[in-house]
């Protein structure tokens, strides 16, 4: 008797569906390829045909160039030989999926990047019970516990109201983290215009082109200081301590991200004011959303491989690391 998931084969490169003959989210160009979503450690341009949700082939088209995309709306299914393959919401990012694959009886979900918190810009993670659950482990250790979205929020509006004559430099991914950010003041009240990098303009056009409303963004290279007293500034993480910031009138420099929770981490990057925002599940997430899909196998991709794994192991739960490469938290 074959062994659960012989079908499909973990390649350093990715994860090859041996009876589809096609690729998940691999590191290199592939002729058939299926995607999760849009960070470029898992959308790399060049395949020959590519699926993903239409949000992901937008995004890939704004990095790197047309794609022969072959657009999936959540739910629609694919028969690709003798696979059937779904697209169910991550929770991640914009237009980011879960990958079900489905063949012999067996089903199998590669979950991608996910997180279970509420998120204004994109779609709800939804659980799917499966034989085999293909999950991350960024922050697969149970110190890894994300405060609550809306408190971290509101300590960055209270550090503005408090002072009026610096900004607030916020380092942000700049897919889906930036964004979120933004909705998330929005959702708090704050209407004043944000200020940005150049580096997330198209980005924070794309997502207005999908409905996500972010409200007045101006170029913050194009603004006086006077005039950014008392604003939020949004960078990438790599603009915080770099010649950009010196245009900006005595910046109290923040990072949102799940790495803030380690204080060295922080002082590393010089971050005045961690903030503690996540896009990827904390520990608690990461068991919760195991105990919901119930799985026979849990193969785990890239993290804290080893803590989730003894968690698995203690609960009967088969484990395995896939270790996988060229999958990063990309400032989370």
């Amino acid at each position: 008797m074959a062994r659960l998931g012989s079908w499909i084969e973990p390649h350093p490169e990715g994860i090859y569906v041996r009876p589809a003959d096609a690729w998940i989210d691999p590191a290199q160009p592939k002729p058939r390829a299926l995607v999760t979503h849009g960070h470029a450690d898992h959308a790399r341009g060049g395949h020959g045909e590519v699926w993903a949700t239409p949000e992901t082939l937008a995004i890939m088209d704004c990095r790197y160039g047309p794609q022969n995309g072959r657009p999936m709306a959540y739910g629609e299914s694919l028969k690709l030989r003798d696979v059937t393959a779904s697209f169910v919401p991550a929770g991640h990012v914009l237009g980011s999926a879960q990958i079900v694959l489905e063949h012999q009886s067996e089903r199998i979900v590669i979950s991608g990047d996910y997180k279970r918190r509420p998120d204004p810009t994109c779609a709800p993670f939804q659980p799917v019970p499966c034989d085999i659950f293909i999950t991350e482990a960024t922050f697969g250790l149970p110190v890894f516990r994300h405060p609550a979205t809306g408190e971290e929020v509101d300590r960055l509006l209270q550090r503005l109201h408090d002072n009026p004559d610096r900004c607030i430099l916020v380092g942000a991914y700049a897919l889906g983290k930036a964004q979120r950010l933004i909705m998330e003041l929005r959702g708090r009240g704050h209407r004043d215009p944000i200020y940005i990098h150049g580096a997330l303009q198209r980005l924070c056009d794309l997502y207005a082109q999908f409905g996500v409303e972010l409200g007045e963004l101006r170029p913050a290279t194009d603004a006086s200081k006077d005039e950014l007293k008392g604003r939020i500034v949004l960078a990438p993480p790599g603009a915080l301590n770099d010649r950009w910031s010196r245009r900006l009138p005595d910046p109290i420099t923040a990072m949102a991200s799940g790495w803030m929770r380690v204080r060295q981490r922080a002082r590393q990057r010089l971050v005045e004011m961690p903030l503690i925002v996540s896009d990827h599940a904390d520990w608690d997430e990461l068991t919760r959303t195991i105990g919901e899909v119930a799985p026979k196998e849990v193969w785990i991709t890239h993290g804290r491989e080893e803590a989730l794994k003894h968690w698995c192991m203690t609960r009967q739960i088969k484990a395995r690391e896939l270790n996988l490469v060229g999958y990063e938290d990309e400032d989370d």
